[in-house]
């Protein structure tokens, strides 16, 4: 380098121990020289003493060639631009083995060490192995690369083909980075640069911007053209990435320093590794100010790397700890979050029975919607569609009802409201179901139990009001006779029947006329259908696939006759409503599901074609209705003061019991 040399090769063999040998095309060495060349203390880049003062170059003292020559086989090829020829000499302890030679060679000077430390035993075996070396020399000329990039720069392994490093002449320190160390870097790299004249320095060079990270700090420092260490200036290069970067992860940084050479100490270390300088913080100082300020300059845009989501997944939103139903200020400091505030959930995390279809016979009826059970088996098969009863086929528009009764029912649960228990449900992760009306749900570090039935009465109630008019349909693939539903509800003990009430039979027949009188109201807001014979023909579809228990279909006709106001508009509307979640939200009784399947099973002995059968509530819960009350629900003020949703477990209470223990 100091030779105005544009291309420098190196050739190594084994680590260099066995060959290492470099070549440049600079100005050469001056025949006259070659005696002198490998003797110590020789150099040609002083002319006075006060040169000493002012070092600029590298091999100023002529140490390297004598030391070389002492442990290893040294030959030097040399030309200048004023010889006819090359001229080669082998040295051996600082002195030629004779005199110099003539010989073809172009411009520059090849020196070649061979055997290295084949004198000194014990110095060759505490060498590392010959690929650790190559590593060395590899670090080494890839940094000389990068910083004298006007200089082309290959490196090889004698005997092959291929070059480790190549590094064209008259390139940029960017592209060389992005030779060395690959376009990941040098896609990220800020241009920094500043500079002092009472300090007298001036610094120049690139660091990574807040896009970057990577598990070892990288720090190119040369120091008036020497590669150096400086332990102070990395830590305060790395002190200011502390804030943009995640923890344990370091920046990518090259600088390059022209210090005044009075104020710098290059003989503080035997190979120049480190070095000394004058106003060592200040300069430090100002170097960390300006990395700072170019990052601070760089914020406007950031780069995430996200990964596709599984079909079907939904994107994750970020859960927000919920302390009294409030949330964290916006625009604060973001916190360091510990173990114990860590929320253990996962909202891509899918489950094969997310996959598996209700229903694959397409428009025929589906037996595992069938209401076999004996209380409700007039009923027959259950079969979904999703046209409104008052609508023409195919026609799906929705009606607009501007009834006030309605839309007071409507504000009234809206300014009820609770905040908190609806954060909790819109963000909840399912659990599980404890049984059929209990399940288990977390948000953010808290595990709440919940009372599925209150929840889903609460949830139908509100979607009954929301869709006022506009339902879908649930039909019965055979009419279900009021009468016989009438007098099965009356042999049930919650019906409360007693003998004063009058004959079973007299009282259905009641229900049925009662019932038909309202048959066009029920059928236009409800679809609630039923036909001349007094048979029940459709039920109200609220949300997707769900069918509800028909157990307590008896019980829900007896109680729309005897538990709805029917004379006040508003009332008759929210208590129909009500009875009708309470119909819907009903679970199926212990052992119920079991009774069904084996029933199911039974008749299925004859058939060729077996059905799925009744899918249990289990699934609906998950499946069906907890998704369906994230969006669907807004939980009443008195949902915080009963049971139907208790905290049972918090990760912070449970890290002081562990702490404990």
């Amino acid at each position: 380098l100091d030779a105005k040399s544009s291309q420098i090769s190196v050739t190594v063999k084994q680590g260099g121990l066995k060959l290492l040998q470099i070549q440049d095309n600079g100005t050469g060495i001056r025949k006259c020289d070659l005696n002198i060349v490998c003797e110590r203390f020789t150099t040609s880049k002083l002319k006075e003493f006060g040169d000493l003062q002012k070092i600029s170059t590298y091999g100023f003292r002529g140490e390297a060639l004598a030391s070389i020559s002492h442990v290893a086989h040294l030959t030097i090829v040399t030309k200048t631009k004023d010889d006819e020829c090359a001229w080669k000499c082998s040295y051996l302890d600082g002195k030629p083995k004779g005199p110099a030679k003539p010989c073809a060679g172009n411009q520059g000077t090849q020196i070649t060490v061979e055997d290295l430390f084949y004198n000194v035993s014990t110095r060759r075996k505490a060498l590392r192995s010959p690929a650790e070396e190559h590593a060395k020399i590899a670090e080494v000329v890839s940094r000389y690369a990068i910083h004298n990039s006007s200089v082309g720069f290959s490196l090889k392994k004698q005997g092959e083909s291929s070059v480790d490093l190549r590094t064209p002449p008259n390139s940029t320190p960017e592209n060389n980075i992005r030779t060395v160390f690959g376009g990941a870097i040098a896609k990220e790299l800020l241009q920094v640069s500043c500079s002092d004249e009472r300090l007298q320095f001036e610094c120049t060079g690139l660091v990574s911007n807040a896009n970057y990270s990577a598990k070892r700090c990288t720090m190119l420092l040369f120091i008036n053209h020497r590669l150096v260490e400086s332990t102070t200036l990395r830590k305060a290069v790395e002190g200011v990435y502390s804030s943009y970067l995640p923890k344990h992860m370091h920046p990518f940084s090259y600088l390059s320093l022209q210090i005044a050479p009075q104020n710098v100490d290059v003989n503080i270390h035997p190979t120049k590794h480190e070095v000394r300088f004058l106003h060592e913080d200040a300069i430090v100082e100002a170097v960390q100010k300006a990395v700072e300020a170019k990052l601070l300059g760089s914020n406007a845009s950031r780069t995430f790397y996200t990964q596709s989501l599984l079909p079907g997944a939904t994107a994750a939103g970020i859960t927000k700890e919920a302390s009294g139903g409030g949330s964290s200020a916006e625009g604060g400091a973001i916190s360091r979050v510990y173990d114990h505030s860590l929320v253990r959930t996962d909202s891509k995390e899918q489950k094969l029975i997310k996959y598996l279809s209700r229903g694959s016979n397409g428009d025929k009826d589906d037996s595992n919607m069938a209401a076999t059970d004996d209380t409700a088996k007039t009923s027959g098969d259950a079969k979904k569609q999703n046209k409104s009863s008052h609508n023409s086929e195919g026609d799906n528009i929705r009606r607009v009802l501007r009834l006030t009764s309605v839309q007071r029912l409507l504000d009234e649960v809206s300014k009820g409201c609770h905040r908190g228990i609806h954060d909790i449900l819109r963000n909840h992760s399912f659990v599980g179901c404890v049984d059929n009306n209990l399940a288990l749900i977390q948000h953010a570090t808290h595990l709440y139990l919940t009372r599925t039935q209150h929840l889903c009465e609460q949830m139908f109630y509100q979607i009954m009001l929301n869709d006022f008019g506009n339902f879908g349909v649930i039909k019965l693939s055979t009419p279900a006779p009021l009468r016989e539903l009438s007098l099965l509800a009356l042999e049930q003990p919650e019906s409360g029947w007693s003998p004063a009430d009058g004959p079973k039979e007299d009282l259905a027949d009641y229900i049925v006329s009662f019932l038909q009188s309202k048959s066009a109201m029920l059928s236009d807001y409800f679809s609630f259908t039923i036909d001349d014979a007094g048979c029940l023909c459709t039920l109200p579809y609220l949300i997707d696939e769900f069918v509800p228990c028909m157990t307590g279909l008896p019980l829900y006709i007896l109680r729309l006759t005897t538990e709805v106001s029917w004379d006040s508009e508003e009332n008759c509307f929210k208590s129909f409503c009500q009875e009708t979640a309470k119909f819907y939200a009903s679970p199926p009784l212990p052992g119920e599901e079991d009774d069904k399947m084996q029933q199911q099973h039974e008749e299925n002995k004859n058939k060729s074609v077996v059905s799925e059968g009744s899918e249990s509530w289990c699934w609906q819960v998950e499946q069906l209705i907890y998704p369906a009350l994230k969006s669907n629900l807004q939980p009443p003020q008195h949902l915080a003061h009963d049971t139907t949703l208790l905290q049972i477990a918090d990760l912070h209470q449970l890290y002081k019991v562990f702490e404990r223990c």
